[in-house]
């Protein structure tokens, strides 16, 4: 019997290994790998291409909606299913935009995640009851606001810079990480200002915290 091969994708190690040890149990998923931020999911996602991706929305370097466009755009046959103690219609729809095939809460059992998983590999989506509800409820759920709609016209590059702006990295780190040139990044910066029209680092930080990019509590301060 051929086992679906999962990507533990979330920055927390016991949510990871909590999950882990409830899909071992299950006969058809193996899980191949865990990663620990976003960039790592996509290097193992392009690596492994394992059948589906389980991915966290708050990760660090690179946010799981960031991720979960690049990985699809890499590697087009994988499925993700988003996991995300948020629940409101906004995270549900930036999901689904990003093309994520399913979407469950972090309080989700592990027979509900198996269950995703299966459903999603068949070319089926997999949503939480709830949010299945508001869709029964509500057609259709509520479009993102307004930050969001500006976030849409960034590129995939400028998405990036943003969250290492607003996780407090330097120009410095940041080109580090992405493995461009400082003034490269200083370019990104200026467009995605122009772009968003902000024009302070202050300012950047509260919007990717308004538009879901990164947690409040990833900046322990904002002036």
């Amino acid at each position: 019997m051929k086992r679906t091969t999962v990507l533990l994708a979330d920055d927390h190690m016991i949510v990871r290994e909590g999950f882990r040890n409830l899909l071992e149990r299950e006969d058809d998923i193996e899980v191949v790998d865990e990663a620990q931020t976003g960039r790592q999911a996509l290097e193992m996602a392009r690596g492994l291409r394992p059948d589906v991706v389980v991915m966290d929305i708050a990760m660090p370097l690179l946010n799981g909606l960031e991720a979960t466009r690049q990985i699809l755009k890499s590697v087009p046959g994988i499925k993700v299913i988003i996991l995300s103690a948020h629940s409101e219609d906004a995270y549900v729809e930036q999901a689904i935009e990003a093309g994520a095939s399913g979407f469950l809460f972090k309080q989700s059992s592990a027979n509900t995640l198996s269950h995703a998983i299966r459903d999603v590999c068949k070319g089926k989506t997999y949503f939480s009851p709830a949010i299945m509800k508001r869709f029964r409820d509500r057609k259709p759920l509520a479009r993102p606001g307004a930050l969001n709609k500006k976030l849409e016209r960034l590129t995939s590059r400028e998405a990036e810079v943003l969250q290492l702006i607003a996780e407090g990295k330097a120009n410095k780190q940041t080109a580090a990480e992405l493995g461009i040139g400082i003034k490269t990044v200083e370019k990104h910066r200026d467009h995605l200002m122009q772009k968003l029209d902000i024009h302070d680092t202050a300012g950047l930080t509260r919007y990717a915290i308004g538009a879901g990019i990164i947690e409040s509590s990833v900046q322990v301060t904002i002036v």
